[in-house]
């Protein structure tokens, strides 16, 4: 199938997109050369031909086509085709689109120059059926092969792109409570075991608070569990809403217990803290059939350490949950501390 497109038209069929289709835009003024070239392109169906006469059309009539190689006439009316092919090179869309000069003169310096300015090949017209057809199948499949090739890399890239953004987002999943929406154990301790080597290595101080709701499981028989999930979920978010630093972390550490780790802190900033999660909790006022003042409370243990003198992470939550047991064993609602 041929197709001899006006000069001012250059739309391609949408036959001829599809299927690795040679498109071929010849770029000449004289209209005996186009109907030559448009007979030795006749007998090829695969070969989809268009034309533009006037030069200073050729590059839009390429960017609307987007033909797989490009006949270039050097010589035109108010034109240089070494120039219009450096324009096509300068064109992100055209710049890799092979471009064969056809020339009624066979020099060395104009063939030297052709390809300085970004020629792929070049032809002394008219030439040979034969070998045109050939040079315009070598070089359009070249470049439909590159670009197959291109949008092959671009697929695997958004891919792998997709795949990272899931991954990404799979490990978020991985490291929260289902419930609260906190940090779950785990994530709690891949943070202290990476916060105590951190600590150690600079000299600093890492604070840990236990805290739990207190009478929690009356709580849960007394109100059903969709009450105490409830309950859970908002002491996760009294936790979390005192929590001023990225580095800080709450977490659910089990059934009804949370844990706060913070780094570069403190007894002192940590007992602080501690004891505006326990008021904050109070102050929301959650009914208890059967806690102090009638309302859901927490205990709190804290402790700190200095993990660069010596201890390990097990002694640390050891003095906190000591510190915790202390708090409940004092009446609850309150906060204890050792370390």
């Amino acid at each position: 199938m041929t197709a001899a497109i006006p000069a001012s038209a250059p739309t391609p069929n949408d036959d001829h997109e599809a299927g690795g289709q040679v498109r071929v835009l010849l770029v000449d003024d004289q209209l005996i050369i186009v109907e030559a070239v448009r007979r030795m392109l006749a007998g090829h169906p695969d070969i989809a031909f268009h034309y533009v006469t006037d030069p200073g059309a050729a590059h839009a009539a390429a960017l609307a086509l987007q033909p797989t190689v490009i006949l270039q006439d050097l010589v035109m009316p108010g034109a240089d085709g070494f120039q219009l092919i450096a324009g096509y090179r300068t064109d992100e869309q055209l710049r890799d689109v092979p471009v064969v000069v056809l020339s009624t003169r066979d020099e060395a310096k104009l063939k030297a120059h052709g390809f300085a300015v970004g020629a792929n090949d070049y032809l002394v017209k008219l030439p040979d059926q034969l070998e045109l057809v050939a040079r315009i199948r070598h070089h359009s499949r070249g470049y439909i092969s590159l670009r197959e090739r291109d949008a092959a890399l671009r697929s695997l890239r958004a891919s792998q792109d997709e795949l990272a953004r899931a991954n990404l987002e799979l490990q978020k999943l991985a490291a929260l409570d289902g419930l609260t929406g906190i940090a779950n154990r785990r994530r709690f301790d891949e943070a202290i075991a990476v916060e105590w080597q951190r600590a150690r290595r600079q000299h600093g101080q890492l604070a840990l608070l236990l805290c739990d709701v207190d009478r929690f499981k009356n709580y849960n028989d007394s109100l059903g569990h969709p009450a105490g999930d409830l309950c859970l979920k908002k002491a996760a978010a009294a936790l979390t809403g005192q929590l001023k630093r990225p580095a800080d972390l709450a977490a659910r550490y089990g059934g009804e217990e949370f844990a706060i780790l913070l780094p570069d802190t403190g007894l002192d900033g940590a007992l602080k803290l501690a004891e505006d999660c326990r008021r904050y909790l109070e102050q929301l006022a959650m009914p208890h059939p059967d806690g102090a003042g009638s309302v859901v409370t927490m205990s709190v243990g804290v402790a700190s350490a200095s993990p660069a003198t010596g201890g390990s992470i097990e002694a640390l939550v050891a003095a906190a949950d000591a510190a915790l047991y202390d708090a409940k064993r004092g009446g609850r609602n309150r906060v204890a501390s050792q370390g």
